[in-house]
């Protein structure tokens, strides 16, 4: 029993997924905390706060990230160190040059900074940039060695000390929204200095770069940057859209954070497997070995979609008790919106692993071009529901309640804009569902170009792949 309890713990597969599911554990009890210890706006300003970090964190790691876990699949021990060397090189320059263009931006737009529900960003994301890099840094060379045990010690550490602070903020304390900021700083640094101490973070391989290995990662990266950018921007774009909306505003943007929250922690299986499938696919394909590209590929997205299924169903059917439960009374009008997700949520196992391929066949150009296509819909879609779609259904709802005969206008503006606003983040995520669309259908042909794959195959590998996670009889991590 402890033999195999020893190989279970070992499993790449496990590890991936123990790690995502504890950090999205804590995350969801975090976000709980928040949204019961915030008001609406506060909330808000704080979801704006970490979506547009998050968002700038792709344009940084974005150049090395992809490329890292790639190349040093395959790399020998010195080659390895220049790698590393040249991922923390050109992350710290890429982190100063934006850090230059926030403060440039803050100075020149200071009233207008102030008066947007981006002021707590452009004040804070300095600092943090700065505390989390040898953070972020860990993450892309531990994911490129398969050491999500040491990943998952850093995320706990980073995630749950926050989860525990704002356990006891919220029982003790109540503090307001810049002491919990000043919390979030300061757990972010501790994580970065283990980071560092340990050299997990490749910080003594620093000067060990070379100009070989710079342009390697460079010439991928300026691909994957622009593939992770987007595909960060596919979700983040709604919120920054409804955050610029004068109706909808930081109140829209934390009704909207529940449902997507919800989408988030589902997604968890699909980023674990995403992850150790695209080492195992990037060094089959270095090795020329494409049966085993298309095996990982059937084997991971048909999986995943077979996966995905049931548990979007029981989502939909249970969205107002789930939804409940996350941001409690006063969000249970965004459950609607969480059913449209689950939708969604059946479509993206394929078009995440579509990507993944597309990348570990060296074909990071076409990946970027797949969801740039995928990017530009959701950005054009969001316009259209949020700025123009809202005045029609307002319009509408209006003359409707004045038809029946309301007298008190005052009634009549609250009704209106409650059902505007709920139909229009209905619109926003329905605009999802068309963008993954797109991205399937673009990707297919992409991939099937460089590696001719079989849709229909998919079922068969998903078949595969239950077969062998429950009756392990073949190896599972490739």
């Amino acid at each position: 029993m402890a033999n195999v309890l020893a190989k279970i713990f070992k499993n790449k597969n496990f590890l991936s997924l123990a790690n995502n599911g504890l950090i999205a554990v804590f995350g969801f009890f975090g976000f709980l905390l928040l949204v019961r210890s915030l008001g609406t706006n506060q909330f808000g300003e704080w979801v704006l706060f970490i979506t547009t970090a998050n968002f700038i964190d792709m344009l940084r790691f974005g150049i090395t990230r992809t490329a890292i876990v790639r190349f040093l699949a395959g790399a020998k021990q010195n080659e390895a160190k220049k790698l590393i060397g040249s991922n923390y090189l050109i992350n710290l320059v890429s982190t100063l040059l934006i850090i230059a263009v926030v403060l440039v931006i803050n100075f020149f737009f200071t009233n207008t900074v102030k008066n947007s529900g981006f002021s707590l960003f452009f004040q804070w994301f300095p600092v943090l940039a700065l505390i989390n890099l040898p953070f972020n840094n860990a993450q892309s060379v531990l994911q490129a060695r398969m050491q999500f045990d040491r990943i998952l010690l850093l995320r706990s550490v980073n995630v749950g000390l926050f989860m525990l602070f704002l356990l006891v903020n919220y029982f003790a304390f109540r503090f307001q929204l810049s002491i919990i900021v000043y919390a979030y700083l300061a757990i972010n640094l501790l994580t970065s200095f283990i980071a560092s101490v340990t050299n997990w973070d490749g910080i003594r391989y620093l000067f060990k770069a070379s100009r070989s290995t710079n342009k390697m990662i460079l010439n991928f990266g300026k691909y994957s940057t622009g593939t992770l950018i987007g595909s960060n921007l596919l979700k983040s774009a709604d919120t920054f859209i409804i955050g610029l909306s004068p109706f909808l505003g930081t109140a829209g943007v934390a009704l909207y954070s529940i449902p997507m929250k919800l989408t988030e922690i589902i997604e968890i299986p699909l980023r674990s497997f995403a992850m150790t499938a695209f080492p195992g696919m990037s060094k089959a394909s270095i090795e020329g070995n494409n049966d085993l590209v298309r095996h990982i590929f059937y084997r991971n997205a048909g999986g995943m979609t077979l996966l995905m299924i049931p548990i979007m169903l029981f989502s939909f059917i249970f969205a107002k008790e789930l939804v409940y439960i996350l941001g409690g009374p006063g969000y249970e009008s965004t459950a609607n919106i969480f059913r449209i997700f689950c939708i969604y949520g059946i479509f993206l196992p394929l078009d995440r692993f579509i990507g993944v391929a597309l990348d570990s066949v060296n074909q990071p150009k076409l990946n970027f071009l797949k969801v740039v296509y995928m990017t530009l819909a959701n950005i054009i879609g969001d316009s259209i529901m949020v700025f123009s779609f809202y005045y029609l259904v307002a319009v509408v709802s209006l003359s409707t309640l004045l038809w029946h005969g309301f007298g008190n206008l005052e009634f009549i503006g609250l009704v209106t804009r409650d059902f505007s606003v709920n139909i229009v983040l209905q619109g926003v995520a329905w605009v999802t569902i068309s963008f993954t669309l797109i991205g399937i259908f673009v990707g297919y042909h992409y991939l099937n170009q460089n590696l001719e794959i079989h849709l229909r195959k998919l079922w068969s590998g998903g078949i595969q792949f239950f077969s062998e996670s429950i009756f392990r009889k073949k190896k599972i991590n490739r």
